[in-house]
């Protein structure tokens, strides 16, 4: 029983809500046909927007800027870039490829790297007992898994290590 009285309630409120949100203006109104019997209040609100008068086209005279400051950064940048002639070396990546006793393993293996990429540079070095053979000044990891792919039949144990890098000065 006292369910149905609250459920009777809730009902009520709903129906009264309902009818209170229902045009009661005597504006014009139209039919919105969608829906038989709901009106559509049609509002003019032009005159609340501001309106602003244009101005009449003239020649107006340029503007010169008053504190030139080009001078100063080219200074700057000749600076920079002065600096950055001199950094030689970087942090990076290269592809070792050989890492063993072998002398002529890792002579015809460099031949073999040599032809298959020609543009990139190859570092061979001694270290009694052992030979040391890297591939490439990469800067990335992406640059170097891309040769690596390309010289990957040549070298299956070839991996990708972090080393310092000579920086071309060529471009």
């Amino acid at each position: 029983m006292n369910n149905r009285v609250i459920l009777n309630l809730i009902l009520s409120v709903l129906i009264l809500f309902s009818t209170a949100c229902a045009s009661s203006s005597g504006k014009s109104t139209t039919d919105t046909g969608r829906f038989p019997g709901k009106e559509k209040v049609a509002e003019d609100l032009s005159q609340y927007r501001p309106k602003y008068e244009t101005p009449e086209a003239t020649a107006t005279a340029r503007v010169e800027p008053t504190n030139h400051v080009n001078d100063k950064v080219a200074v700057l940048m000749d600076t920079v870039a002065s600096v950055n002639k001199n950094i030689k070396y970087a942090q990076g990546y290269r592809i070792l490829a050989y890492n063993g006793s072998q002398r002529q393993d890792v002579m015809s293996l460099r031949k073999a790297i040599i032809s298959r990429v020609p543009d990139v540079k190859d570092y061979l070095t001694y270290q009694q007992p052992n030979f040391r053979l890297k591939v490439g000044d990469f800067f990335n990891r992406v640059e170097a898994q891309q040769v690596l792919n390309r010289i990957s039949d040549l070298v299956p144990n070839a991996q990708i290590v972090q080393d310092q890098i000579n920086i071309d000065k060529s471009y």
